[in-house]
C-alpha cells in the first residue's frame, strides 16, 4: 500500500486501512484475493486518522466475508446492522507492527529514499548516502530521523524487507532473494529477516 506518507507491506491475514479522503495506491505481488470494505467516515471515527495495518482475527474475517453480502442500505437495528457494529468493534483495536517506509517530505532525502527502493542490494553506507543527498554525515543523520522517525540504516533495512517480501511472494527462491537485498549467503539474509520479523523467510506467509 502507497500514500504520501510512506509504503506499507499487508501479508496474508492482515488488512490495511485508510482513512477518508486519502488518495493511495494498492500494489500487488504474486496472485491475491482481497475484500474491500468501505465506511462512512462517521462510522470511524475510533479508527486512526492515518493508514494502518490491521490484524485479521478469524472472527473478524468472517466478518467481512459477510458485510460484503449485505445490502448497500440495511436496517441498522436489525441483524446487519448487529453484523456491522460487532465488525466496527473487531476492526478498532487491532494494530500490528507492520513493515512501513515513511516518505520524506524533503526533496533531497526522498531522492536518496528512491536510489535505496531501486538499489536494495547496494551498500548504502552513511557516507556514500551524505554524499548522495550533497549533506554532511551528521547533517544527513539529524536531517532523516527527524523526516522518518528512523535512522538510516534501519530505514535501509525496512527498504531491503520490503523488497525482499515482494520478491518471495512472487516465488522467488530464499538464496535470489538474498542476492537481491545484498546479502552474501541466504543464511545471513535468513537470520536478518529472523531478527527483523520473527520467523524465517520460508516460514513467513505461512505464519501470517
Amino acid at each position: 500500500m502507497v500514500t504520501g506518507h510512506g509504503t506499507w507491506v499487508v501479508p496474508a491475514t492482515r488488512g490495511a486501512w485508510v482513512p477518508p479522503r486519502l488518495t493511495h495506491e494498492m500494489r500487488c505481488a504474486g496472485p491475491v484475493a482481497m475484500r474491500t470494505l468501505y465506511l462512512d467516515p462517521a462510522a470511524a471515527v475510533e479508527l486512526p486518522d492515518v493508514p494502518t495495518v490491521v490484524s485479521v482475527s478469524p472472527l473478524l474475517r468472517e466478518l467481512i466475508d459477510e458485510a460484503t453480502r449485505l445490502p448497500v442500505e440495511y436496517e441498522a437495528e436489525g441483524r446487519d446492522g448487529h453484523v456491522m457494529a460487532l465488525l466496527l468493534r473487531e476492526l478498532t483495536p487491532h494494530p500490528v507492527a507492520a513493515l512501513h517506509l515513511p516518505a520524506p517530505d524533503s526533496p533531497r532525502l526522498a531522492a536518496l529514499c528512491d536510489a535505496v527502493r531501486r538499489s536494495p542490494a547496494d551498500p548504502w553506507t552513511t557516507g556514500r548516502a551524505a554524499a548522495f543527498a550533497h549533506l554532511s554525515p551528521r547533517s544527513l543523520q539529524r536531517d532523516f530521523s527527524a523526516a522518518t522517525g528512523m535512522s538510516l540504516a534501519r530505514w535501509v533495512q525496512q527498504a531491503r524487507l520490503v523488497h525482499a517480501v515482494t520478491l518471495l511472494a512472487r516465488g522467488s527462491s530464499v538464496t535470489a532473494v538474498a542476492g537481491a537485498v545484498g546479502y552474501a549467503t541466504p543464511s545471513a539474509f535468513t537470520a536478518m529477516f529472523r531478527r527483523a520479523l520473527g520467523t524465517t523467510p520460508r516460514d513467513y506467509f505461512a505464519a501470517t
